[in-house]
């Protein structure tokens, strides 16, 4: 089975040098491929044609992070390469879970290829610029079908969330789940406006259990869930194909103004590669353990920014250390 490592910028390779120590003993091909920033100065675009074609024939997609700040602004930005793999990929369905280790376990489902950060957009003669936000039902349901699955597996509440007081998309979002909820009668539908769920996430996460919603509600709300049960140093996600590889990365940026010094937190990253060990290879118990040695090295090597002194590389002997028990 083949990885494909995508780096990137800033701390991602630090945190992928843990991420490639923990996987060294599994039966992995893993191969490191240009992205992001370093592929602009390489090569001139985030996702050069060889990058995207190892990933299109890889098993799972492993990526560390990307963005600096002297791409900002820029016409060229390190950004546009992950839009462009999670579309060419087609991982629809990002997983986003949070918890804080006691009441709150949710898991957020974004779908991750349509909306307005696909649909159309520019500017026109006259001054206006405008981004659509477009949606197909076969769009919904796919993504619909998957949160009541997810669902059925955990404890069978599934909230919907949407802007169908306003928006035409999520008005057709609401109908097309309404009908897929036919399909899985076991499973409690719950219809909440992005608002609200926003406040109610902050206020008392522990009501939810999965959330399914569109791309950029998605963004937004699972980055305040992930505040609310240790911040985004600790997120990790899965973003899932039907059939193809799936992409596997740390929510956390780049952190350009701590790489090099050694003190990057690789929770997030190792968290991911669990996600991927269950979710790409059907390795649950592989995955469970990883979780578990995470959880201890977080509780006995905890890097500065949980308030401790470990340094990435004393994290990552800390994982590596328990799992080999």
């Amino acid at each position: 089975m083949k990885v494909v490592c995508l780096p990137g910028d800033g701390i991602g390779p630090e945190v992928m040098e843990a991420a490639m120590r923990v996987l060294d003993p599994l039966p992995l091909e893993l191969e490191s491929h240009p992205f992001g920033g370093e592929a602009i100065e390489k090569f001139g675009a985030p996702l050069p044609a060889p990058t995207l074609e190892a990933c299109k024939q890889a098993d799972a997609v492993l990526l560390g992070a990307i963005g600096l700040p002297k791409y900002d602004g820029a016409a060229v930005r390190p950004e546009q390469g992950l839009i462009e793999l999670r579309g060419a990929l087609d991982v629809y369905a990002n997983l986003r879970p949070s918890s804080d280790g006691d009441k709150v376990d949710l898991l957020i489902v974004r779908e991750l290829v349509g909306g307005i950060y696909y649909g159309r957009r520019g500017r026109t003669e006259d001054g206006l610029v405008f981004d659509t936000c477009e949606y197909t039902e076969p769009q919904i349901e796919r993504i619909a079908r998957r949160g009541f699955e997810l669902a059925q597996k955990r404890s069978k509440r599934l909230t919907c969330v949407d802007k169908a007081n306003v928006l035409a998309t999520s008005r057709l979002w609401r109908q097309v789940v309404e009908r897929v909820k036919g399909d899985y009668s076991d499973v409690e539908l719950k219809f909440m406006l992005v608002d609200n769920a926003a406040m109610q996430i902050a206020r008392a996460p522990e009501q939810f259990d999965v959330i399914v919603t569109e791309n950029m509600f998605g963004d937004i709300l699972s980055d305040l869930a992930a505040a609310v049960t240790g911040g985004l140093g600790l997120a990790a996600s899965a973003s899932l194909a039907d059939g193809g590889p799936g992409l596997f990365e740390p929510v956390h940026g780049s952190a350009p103004d701590i790489a090099g010094k050694g003190i990057a937190n690789p929770t997030a990253m190792l968290r991911s590669v669990a996600m991927m060990l269950e979710h790409a290879f059907d390795e649950e118990t592989a995955a469970r353990e990883l979780e578990q040695a995470v959880e201890l090295a977080i509780r006995e090597a905890p890097t500065p920014d949980l308030g401790g002194t470990a340094s990435t590389t004393e994290f990552a002997d800390r994982v590596v250390e328990a799992l080999s028990r």
